[in-house]
């Protein structure tokens, strides 16, 4: 009895705790099956919210274009602003649309391209007041950077409207239309009638006002543009010294801050109208008392004169924007060491006005006609000169054949290299092309 009674007791605690271990597992499953069934209720809800935001940001951000799918659930992209972003793009695709101009380009454009010329000396004629069959012709064998017009090849509205409207449909590659546009004396349109002249600088900047500066710009500027042209040669950036009849009144006077808030207003009045400034005469020809057209003219300065007195001045034209510097044929022998005319010299281009003033424009020539480059250099030992010292444009050589045969013989010899001249010819492009990126 006793061992059967023992077998049956046995039985009974195998029996309960199998039903222990039953019941427990019940409860697991239940309690995980209320677990997951949090879960997803949970779950749900966090997508809806997700979902939600996600609603929420795309209504109030129309650029938002990141797709987010359930794993990423709570991950977020951080864009960059807009206004950051898009001059990025737009300076990227300036670069391509240069760099591709220039490379199917032959050498001899590419040359052609550095100069800037009168119609004259583009045709071959005395005096040119239309563009027809012999421009289109000429500007196809040899298209030159840009062309520069005077009183002569002026005489009324429509015909200087209709003579630089056919020059643009003729021209391979864009090119530079210029006139000398101070205001006052030197006024090659509004002297000619066409337009209301706004008076010498002297009066401008003896008034002290900028913003009278301003529209004097946007003045010369609107009506510029109106006829076709896009450069203008100005403003005059030379701070006069007491008596200084060579400038004169073509400055907006003595006093540096004066002339610099004067320069920088007028580049801005010109820019308005899409017509680019040229800065002139670097580094400065204040206090000469003689005419580069007629020989050589030289200052006593040093640089740390020009950096007080009129760096200040160009300083305030290339904040305002100015796409152009024009060098003088100033022999600055305190600064460079010799009598080379700033025009041709490396120090004055490459290391005060490139590598001091932070320029990145364009350099451009004064008229390499003249008798303080005539007297001393050939057309081509000028132009090969102005470009090996940092120059980008030759402005109306003595003889244009000769110069354009002798900066294509230094590049064929070696002594300018393709790549100086690319250099130049990117920065004339980016100008150029500057407002038809986004065409």
């Amino acid at each position: 009895m006793a061992k059967s009674e023992i077998s049956s007791e046995e039985m009974e605690r195998k029996i309960y705790r199998h039903k222990r271990r039953i019941r427990n597992q019940i409860i697991s499953y239940v309690v995980l099956i209320i677990f997951l069934a949090g879960l997803i209720v949970g779950g749900v809800f966090g997508i809806k919210k997700i979902i939600s935001f996600l609603n929420d940001k795309k209504q109030t951000d129309e650029e938002q274009t990141e797709d987010y799918t359930e794993d990423e659930g709570e991950q977020t992209t951080v864009e960059a602003p807009e206004e950051f972003a898009e001059p990025e793009e737009e300076t990227d695709y300036l670069s391509e649309t240069v760099e591709n101009c220039i490379a199917v380009m032959p050498l001899e454009d590419r040359v052609a391209g550095l100069f800037m010329i009168t119609p004259e000396a583009l045709t071959d004629t005395d005096t040119v007041v239309k563009a027809g069959e012999t421009t289109e012709q000429k500007l196809k064998e040899r298209p030159v950077g840009g062309l520069i017009y005077f009183d002569k090849n002026i005489q009324s509205k429509e015909q200087l409207t209709e003579m630089l409207t056919n020059t643009k449909n003729w021209c391979t590659y864009p090119l530079f239309l210029g006139v000398d546009e101070e205001g006052g004396t030197v006024s090659r349109v509004a002297g000619s009638g066409l337009a209301d002249n706004v008076g010498d600088m002297a009066d401008i900047g003896g008034s002290g006002d900028a913003a009278a500066a301003r529209e004097a710009g946007a003045a010369i500027g609107g009506y510029l543009a109106e006829y076709g042209f896009n450069m203008n040669f100005a403003p005059v950036a030379d701070v006069i010294t007491d008596g200084n009849t060579t400038i004169g009144k073509r400055s907006f006077g003595m006093d540096t801050n004066t002339v610099a808030s004067m320069t920088g207003a007028f580049v801005e009045g010109l820019k308005s109208n899409n017509v680019s400034a040229c800065l002139k005469h670097f580094p400065g020809l204040g206090d000469t008392d003689k005419d580069s057209h007629d020989g050589m003219v030289s200052s006593d300065k040093t640089l740390e004169d020009f950096t007080q007195t009129d760096f200040p001045v160009y300083q305030a034209g290339i904040a305002a924007g100015a796409d152009f510097v024009m060098v003088s044929h100033l022999s600055a022998e305190q600064v460079t060491g010799d009598t080379t005319p700033a025009s041709l010299s490396e120090k004055m281009i490459t290391e005060l006005l490139r590598g001091q003033l932070g320029f990145q424009g364009i350099v451009i020539t004064d008229s390499m006609s003249m008798a303080a480059i005539t007297d001393y250099f050939t057309s081509d030992q000028a132009a090969v000169m102005a470009l090996q010292a940092g120059a980008d444009m030759i402005l109306m050589p003595e003889d244009y054949e000769t110069a354009y045969n002798g900066v294509l013989e230094a590049v064929n010899n070696g002594t300018l290299s393709e790549e100086r001249i690319n250099e130049s010819l990117r920065r004339i492009y980016r100008v150029k092309y500057r407002d038809r990126v986004g065409e």
